[in-house]
Order: structure tokens, then C-alpha cells, then sequence
């Protein structure tokens, strides 16, 4: 059942993420056929709530509404990282829960699932930037840093902003059948699905390393990604036997050699398709991939999505791309 929401909110609540919830359970598309819910946004710190965008939002509904939600839906809010929150309020998710309704977050929202207790056990993720704080603050999570949402039964999770219309569809596709779905997406001019993970929206600057021992060796490698290489190669540069050469470059870059210049290529990689127009062929060349198909294997193992889809997303259309 999906007919009753209540989308939670606390102070300094961003308006974005509410938007979400209220652009697809909030509004009556019953013109066309699609199912209406009984919506409402609910204050669990009085009647007026702030925003972070300098506004303020009134509503009538209490924490009483959400003994009779489906699904809660809490949205992303300021400082939600580092702040606590009313007993009363995660007294009612867990009310909601132990009588069978589930719980939604969008964004740094999980953070109020987690002291709740509602993520102990449980598969979760947040934006990117929040995952490592969320897996300390709550240690019984499973956090999944590089996903889009997590649907664990009762208790959904989503990423970074547009990841809560992810996960909204998602739950309406559950619900209601992909027709509705889709006819929901195209509504909101949104794709009902998109491909890969946050992991393709991670900033990840090439590491560097404080220590002497294997940094010119790093700079040579950076500077070569195109050619092939070995442990006992880069020992000789580094003028090490290879057992030796590959205990400090662990020590020094906490992972091995193979796993740092994969990853490197895979940076470059993606540093070409959003400011180039060379082929995914000619890429896979520069990257020390080889072929395209090389470079897509890795790029989804990494990334959760191809190089081609990864050049629309950050790029934009080209003619210049190639077979990926």
C-alpha cells in the first residue's frame, strides 16, 4: 500500500529535497489517470520550520499524522550531520516501522533514520560527501557510498538530492507498475531510471603522497598511464626489489600498485570524455586501456555506468564519440 504520505520535516530543511517529495506524492494527476495520494508535510519542530534557502515553512500537521502514513519521507536539512533530534520524533519512526509503514530519506535525511536506529542491520547510503560520517556515527550500517538508493524492505535510503526522485520512482514502480512510473517521470521531464551510481559524481583528485619513498615513482607512472606495466618494472624505477617496492607503495598509498593506476586511468578517462571529442577508441589508447571494450569493463566496474552515457551526462551530445 502507498496511498497515505507524510513527508517529515525539521528546521533548516532544504527545500529541494521536500520539492521532490512533493512533485511526485503530492500532487493530483488523476486528469490522466495516475493515482492520488493523501499527502501531507508534517513539522516535528513546530508550526513554522526554516529553510536553509532564507524562507520559512508553515503547516497545520503535527507528529500525530504520521501514525496513519505509508511512508514517511524525511528530506535533506542543514547541519543534519552534527546536530540531535527530539526523542518524540524518532519515537514516531519507529512506531511507524514496528506497525509495518516504511521510512524514506533523501540525502543527509538518513542521518535522522540513524538515530533512530532504523539503519542498524541495514544496507543505507547518503550523498557522498556524508557516507563516511554516516558509517562512523552509526557503526551497525551498512553503508553503500556509490549507489543511487537503497530499497532494504521497510527502510529506503537515497543519495545526493535527484537521487530522492530515484528512489521516489522506484518506490511508485513497486508500487503502482513501471507504466506509472514512467508516465510519472515523464511528467516531471525525468528519467524513470538512470544508470550507474553516485560513484560517477564523486570528486576524486588524483592522491597524492606525502612520503619520498614512491612519489617520483607515482609522478612517472601518471606520466605514462598509456603504457603497460609491471610491479617488477616500477620496482627498478624505484630502484627496490619488488616485494620491497610493493609493501611500501601499500604503506604509503593504502592500496597496490595495480588498484592505483587502474584508478588513475580511470580518472583520466573520465577527465577526456568531458573535455574532449576524441573516440572512446582513441581514449582507451591513452588511458592504457587498449580497446574500447577494455575501457568500458573497467569504467563500469567502477563507475556503474559506460563511457558513453558518462559523456551525456557531464558533456552533453557529441558526433564525436565512437563504439563504447
Amino acid at each position: 500500500m502507498l496511498k497515505n504520505v507524510a513527508a517529515l520535516l525539521l528546521d533548516e530543511v532544504h527545500p529541494f529535497e521536500l520539492g521532490v517529495l512533493c512533485e511526485v506524492f503530492g500532487l493530483d494527476r488523476s486528469d490522466v489517470g495516475l493515482p492520488v495520494h493523501d499527502f501531507a508535510v508534517v513539522s516535528a519542530e513546530g508550526p513554522q520550520l526554516r529553510t536553509h534557502a532564507g524562507f520559512t515553512i508553515s503547516t497545520p500537521y503535527g507528529l500525530d499524522r504520521l501514525d496513519e502514513a505509508d511512508l514517511i519521507a524525511v528530506p535533506a536539512g542543514s547541519h543534519f550531520t552534527d546536530r540531535g533530534y527530539p526523542e518524540e520524533v524518532l519515537d514516531a519512526l519507529r512506531r511507524a516501522v514496528d506497525r509495518g509503514a516504511r521510512v524514506m530519506s533523501v540525502c543527509s535525511g538518513a542521518y535522522v533514520l540513524g538515530a533512530a536506529g532504523l539503519l542498524d542491520g541495514r544496507r543505507c547510503t547518503t550523498h557522498w560527501r556524508h557516507a563516511a560520517e554516516l558509517a562512523r556515527r552509526f557503526p551497525r550500517a551498512v553503508v553503500e557510498p556509490d549507489v543511487l538508493y537503497v530499497d532494504d524492505g521497510q527502510v529506503i535510503t537515497s543519495a545526493g538530492t535527484a537521487a530522492g526522485i530515484d528512489a521516489c520512482l522506484h518506490l511508485v514502480r513497486q508500487a503502482y507498475g513501471p507504466d506509472t512510473a514512467n508516465a510519472i517521470a515523464r511528467r516531471m521531464v525525468v528519467p524513470p531510471h538512470r544508470d550507474g551510481g553516485q560513484a560517477q559524481y564523486i570528486e576524486r583528485p588524483l592522491p597524492r603522497t606525502s612520503c619520498d619513498t614512491v612519489g617520483e615513482t607515482l609522478v612517472w607512472m601518471e606520466r605514462h598511464l598509456d603504457q603497460d606495466m609491471t610491479v617488477e618494472q616500477l620496482a627498478a624505477q624505484a630502484h627496490m626489489s619488488p616485494r620491497t617496492f610493493a609493501r611500501r607503495f601499500q604503506q604509503e598509498t593504502g592500496t597496490t600498485p595495480y588498484r592505483w593506476l587502474l584508478r588513475q586511468r580511470v580518472l583520466l578517462a573520465q577527465h577526456l570524455l568531458e573535455t574532449s571529442d576524441e573516440t572512446v577508441d582513441t581514449i582507451a589508447g591513452r588511458t592504457g586501456f587498449g580497446t574500447a571494450a577494455a575501457l568500458r569493463h573497467q569504467f563500469v566496474r567502477s563507475l556503474g555506468t559506460t563511457p558513453n552515457t558518462y559523456r551525456r551526462t557531464f558533456r552533453g551530445p557529441t558526433t564525436a564519440i565512437g563504439a563504447a
